[in-house]
């Protein structure tokens, strides 16, 4: 079995048991510590993410790739102690993630010109698990079960539904496209205030998860965060700045700080996107000029 440092981290290596022996143990058993739920929108960030976008490409081809937070088990919301996600890896024909509880790792397969998809050698490490939500044994049991997949694209989400044999649903998992944010953008608001500087722009590259672009004034630097647990969710992150001294009125100082602000993304009519702050306000508006 290959090693899961690339994946999850370090300090949570555990020893792996073959799935069933986490399975069997109760919820709550060897611990009489009750830990509070983490509901879906407070789920930790997946580490080094396989692939940010998926394309309408990959959604005619039936590709199953990349990271997918759980949202519901049975029809039920998913809810644990740490976050439930899948990560799958196509290069290795594995998943990693984490079943509410504790950290799993499989072989699967698919293919999809009949829509079948499974699991197979599931190992799972052995946390005792509290009583919160559902967690290791409900997820647990759907892998086993997961013979069928369908996958489709809702707003700029897109979802991944497991079914057993019956062709009952038994999972469904969310990922995010933001391929809409690609490309050259001129920057038309600020909090609000309609702002006129033609140099002032951002690059953004979903796939490499990085951004340049010039405040009018100075160059700047940084990385796109996304985050699948919140629809839209985005976030900036190391922006660097050369420090050129620049006008007072070109902006600079307003543009960065709702740069830092921003947790969400959404498309807007006319080639514009909006970028809002966790409050839902709208810190900076976008007008593209170029798809590269």
């Amino acid at each position: 079995m290959k090693t899961l440092e690339k994946y999850i981290i370090p300090v949570m290596m555990l020893a792996m048991v073959p799935f069933g022996s986490c399975s069997s143990l109760k919820k709550g058993e060897g611990s009489d510590v009750k830990k509070e739920a983490v509901l879906p929108m407070d789920r930790e960030k997946i580490v080094q993410p396989v692939s940010a976008v998926y394309t309408s490409e990959d959604l005619a081809k039936g590709i199953v790739k990349g990271d997918w937070a759980i949202e519901k088990v049975n029809g039920k919301e998913a809810i644990g102690e740490k976050a439930p996600y899948l990560k799958f890896v196509p290069d290795e024909k594995r998943v990693y993630g984490n079943n509410g509880c504790n950290i799993i790792n499989a072989s699967y397969r698919y293919n999809p010109a009949d829509s079948t998809l499974s699991f197979s050698n599931i190992v799972s490490t052995m946390m005792a698990c509290g009583m919160e939500g559902i967690t290791d044994i409900e997820i647990n049991q759907a892998l086993d079960a997961a013979r069928f997949y369908t996958w489709r694209l809702s707003g700029d989400d897109y979802y991944l539904t497991l079914y057993d044999a019956d062709r009952s649903p038994v999972m469904e998992l969310m990922h995010q496209n933001f391929q809409f944010l690609n490309g050259t953008w001129a920057v038309r608001e600020i909090d609000g205030q309609a702002v006129d500087v033609p140099d002032m722009k951002l690059v953004i590259d979903v796939d490499e998860g990085k951004l340049h672009g010039n405040t009018g004034c100075n160059i700047i630097n940084g990385s796109l965060e996304t985050d699948m647990d919140a629809a839209n969710s985005i976030s900036f992150q190391g922006i660097a700045m050369t420090r050129m001294a620049c006008p007072d009125a070109n902006y600079e100082t307003q543009f960065v700080m709702a740069l830092e602000e921003a947790t969400k993304a959404k498309p807007l009519k006319d080639n514009r996107v909006a970028l809002l702050n966790g409050e839902g306000k709208v810190v900076l508006v976008l007008e593209r000029t170029s798809d590269k």
